[in-house]
């Protein structure tokens, strides 16, 4: 267990916010390490069509009930259902946001008490996954809570797709028996279309002690008009109350302060899971900030610009909860905004939410297309 810091002088508020910080994964249960070595097993071939990717998909699930099905929203007007999502247009890049839920946590962790055991089970909700991903056509992903990597790698490999991944430093995982590794956040994209010109990661701070949160910047290049643009993901801590609340808000500022020193003014887009409602400070200073000025994808699709009301809902043992805390915001000086995917509606998830047999995660995916101004 950590000692409790003793600075003299230092408000107790902020000598707490870096007690929780240096704590990690709030246990002192022993290490287990484990590579990620569960997906041996699938033979994929080297280069798929996404065709042929969705039928394996679709075979490994052919016991179970349709996935969950979305539109697209175009601010022109007009909606594609998923069963016509076209790829976006040539002079778009289209984006998707996910937290994929770490297998060790959602199975053995979280206490999904109405998800059926055999949804969460890896062989199972691995294709279910994938199937999401392929769905919707994106160019970029960007992803939380990975704890199959290789898994992700091998797949979307197959696809020309390449992948960045950077864990938790105290991942949670690793505490978890039977672990796939830790878990952590990954960025991929499409290298027919995109260039990568440079990476950069960075272990978020809080009052300048490393806390167990994680960021990944990518610079990219498209190929088709050597435009360049940058993409960053992040997963900020859990759990709800206002030191809790406070943490996360340095921690946005301090991902600001990453964001600045890399992205060069380049059209920027910044996704995550914040674990963080809009009426957070978190969402404010990224919002509010002036540079990079930010706006988020989702709040367009309501008239009042207000964010969505969900973007997870689950059920645990203490009980139903539904919130907003996932985001897409991007540069509005320099892109716009052509197109988001709706979230699913309450019949089409169900009573008993998600994960559930129709959806792999607790979190739903968010997908946008932007183009250059």
């Amino acid at each position: 267990m950590a000692e409790f810091p003793r600075d003299v002088g230092m408000p107790p508020a902020k000598s707490l916010l870096i007690y929780l910080v240096r704590l990690g994964s709030f246990t002192s249960t022993p290490k287990i390490l484990n590579n990620d070595t569960a997906d041996n097993d699938v033979d994929i071939p080297e280069h798929s069509s996404r065709e042929e990717l969705l039928k394996r998909c679709e075979k490994e699930l052919e016991h179970l009930p349709p996935p969950i099905r979305r539109s697209f929203h175009y601010f022109d007007g007009s909606r594609v259902s998923s069963e016509e999502i076209p790829h976006c247009k040539p002079q778009a890049i289209r984006v998707m946001q996910w937290n994929v839920l770490s297998q060790s946590l959602g199975e053995k962790h979280d206490n999904f008490v109405a998800c059926p055991e055999e949804a969460l089970c890896w062989r199972t909700r691995r294709w279910r996954m994938l199937e999401e991903i392929f769905m919707y056509k994106a160019d970029i992903l960007c992803f939380q809570e990975v704890d199959h990597f290789y898994f992700l790698k091998k797949t979307l490999g197959a696809l020309d797709f390449v992948g960045t991944f950077f864990p938790k430093p105290d991942s949670p995982c690793s505490y978890v028996k039977g672990n796939n590794g830790p878990d952590g956040c990954a960025i991929f994209y499409n290298t027919s279309k995109f260039e990568l010109l440079r990476t950069e990661t960075r272990i978020l701070e809080v009052c300048t002690c490393q806390s167990n949160q994680v960021a990944i910047l990518c610079i990219f290049r498209r190929k088709a008009d050597g435009r360049e643009f940058c993409v960053t993901t992040t997963h900020l801590k859990a759990r709800q109350g206002t030191l809790l609340a406070t943490l996360r808000n340095e921690q946005g500022k301090d991902l600001l302060d990453f964001i600045r020193a890399y992205y060069d003014h380049r059209p920027l887009i910044v996704t995550g899971d914040f674990n963080a409602e809009p009426t957070e400070p978190v969402y404010s200073t990224i919002t509010d900030c002036l540079e990079p000025s930010l706006d988020s994808g989702y709040s367009y699709l309501s008239n009042h610009h207000e964010e969505p009301p969900y973007t997870t809902w689950k059920i645990r043992e203490d009980g139903e909860t539904r919130h907003t805390l996932d985001y897409i915001f991007f540069h509005k000086d320099t892109l716009t905004l052509e197109s988001v995917l709706d979230l699913p509606r309450k019949e089409d998830i169900g009573e008993n939410r998600v994960p559930s047999f129709r959806y792999s995660s607790d979190h739903f995916s968010l997908v946008c297309d932007f183009c250059f101004k």
